[in-house]
């Protein structure tokens, strides 16, 4: 074999990219060439464990005495189709000029940070471990919680560039094997060039691709992923991603956190609910403002209502045009609290929403009772925060609905959107389950939620293998 030939054949593959590493030794009459991308390898177990064994070997080298020296790493044979792949998974390929055939061994080895609380699932008391960008520190994680053969990771690649490895955990048990099935279809069919996130997969794994509420369940810790296994479902764990996907999704779990399975079960029914009234003061109490303020202020006490005329009356502008405009204020300072470095977020935040909320009152610009019922549906928005985005969404519609049919409108745009979300259903499992249809058993872990000795039974809501969860 050429040894020259082939690395630069290699090299040319790799486009010449500045972190292609080549080397090449003469023992014995036998040339030896290595190639690896020295970006994502471990330059010290190449030089410690391969270069340095093989470039000091006195005897004679083939391709069984190079096995030999290397075998205490993840060495394997490969074909010539597979050099490239095996280079882009950080493996060094060894050459002989003695041999046509090609070893490869991993010495894949990138920065990554170690598993750490999310942001978004902060927790009293239990676990704080969180998932993280590498793939196989979030199988791991999973791994080490479930101590049984059952535990399945099956992979495959999706993205026609990227070639992003998404890795379906399930415990074979319990999941509905028709699930996976049809998981593993829609991952099949999915043509697109890269995916770089798992929320990539989000749309391309819906029922109702186009529809604005969430379809697909997601968390960034172990101890969540788990218990929804636990229930029958499938994680979908993407490399380069912290976010785990989940299905099948029912709104349910959206309302649920995971301090309620932490601490005292009336405390977590009590908090529940209180997120219930939350997600319909952040939903429809903006529009219910406006559309008793514009349709139906005859129905407000008569004190209350001389404190809004008193406060609105030297506002230049509609009482629909002023909530719209407030909301969008606390739309632009959540935007740039984002953005902007921690010490300038809080900052920027507490400056917006202080001075400029009291100076536009005191200009006239803004009524206060106006404020009021922005910020409080502003803040019920994140107790539910999985759901932020949509209830943003659905919060506007609802501003529009009360500003233009009043009440009776907001009561029809409900009921259509109940109706709406009552059809959706995603690998079977419908969107409003338990409630409807009403599985009384899954209710047990529902708004109400009963001590975990008294929930025998995995959820009806979507199809598992085993129902009993205690004997």
């Amino acid at each position: 074999m050429d040894i020259k030939k082939i690395i630069s054949k290699t090299k040319k593959q790799l486009h010449n990219s500045v972190d292609v590493a080549d080397r090449s030794i003469q023992r014995n009459g036998v040339e030896i060439g290595f190639v690896y991308l020295k970006s994502i390898t471990d330059n010290l177990i190449f030089s410690g464990s391969i270069f340095e064994p093989i470039s000091e070997f006195e005897g004679e080298l083939t391709f069984e005495t190079i096995f030999e020296i290397v075998k205490a790493n993840d060495v394997a044979e490969v074909q010539e189709s597979e050099i490239v792949d095996k280079i882009l998974d950080g493996a060094v390929i060894i050459f002989l000029s003695n041999s046509d055939k090609f070893l490869s061994v991993d010495i894949l080895n990138f920065n990554m940070r170690a598993p750490s609380e999310p942001p978004t699932s902060p927790v009293i008391m239990g676990p704080r471990e969180g998932f993280t960008e590498d793939l196989k520190t979030n199988m791991s994680l999973l791994r080490r919680r479930f101590h049984s053969t059952d535990l399945v990771f099956d992979s495959q690649f999706v993205g026609q560039v990227t070639k992003t490895k998404v890795v379906l955990a399930y415990l074979d048990n319990i999941v509905d094997k028709r699930i996976v099935k049809e998981i593993k279809r829609k991952l099949k069919k999915i043509k697109i060039d890269g995916v770089v996130d798992s929320y990539y997969l989000l749309t391309l794994l819906s029922s109702r691709p186009n529809s604005i509420l969430k379809q697909i369940g997601n968390a960034e810790k172990p101890d969540i992923i788990s218990a929804k296994m636990l229930e029958g479902r499938v994680a979908i764990i993407v490399d380069n991603s912290p976010i785990v996907l989940t299905v099948p999704f029912v709104f349910l779990e959206d309302l649920q956190s995971s301090n309620d399975y932490y601490t005292n079960y009336v405390y977590s029914t009590i908090l529940r609910f209180i997120r219930v009234v939350a997600l319909l003061l952040a939903t429809v109490g903006p529009g219910a403002y406006i559309a008793l303020q514009l349709y139906h202020y005859n129905v407000l006490p008569f004190k209350y209502l001389i404190t809004i005329a008193d406060s609105t009356q030297q506002v230049p502008f509609t009482p629909f045009i002023e909530i719209l405009f407030i909301s969008l204020l606390f739309q632009i300072l959540y935007e740039v609290s984002l953005r902007l470095p921690s010490y300038l977020g809080l900052a920027t935040s507490v400056v917006g929403a202080l001075i400029l909320g009291d100076t536009g009152v005191k200009a006239g610009l803004i009524s206060p009772p106006t404020v009021i019922v922005v910020a409080i549906a502003k803040i019920a928005l994140y107790t539910i925060p999985e759901q932020s985005s949509q209830i943003t969404i659905l919060q506007y519609i609802f501003l529009l609905i009360g500003a233009s049919l009043g009440l009776l409108g907001l009561i029809g745009g409900m009921i259509y959107f109940l109706a709406y979300a009552n059809s959706v259903e995603n690998f079977g499992a419908p969107y409003l389950a338990p409630f409807s249809p009403f599985i009384l058993s899954d209710n047990k872990d529902g708004l109400f939620k009963v001590p975990i000795n008294k929930m025998e039974l995995r959820p009806k809501s979507f199809d598992n293998e085993k129902k009993e969860r205690m004997e």
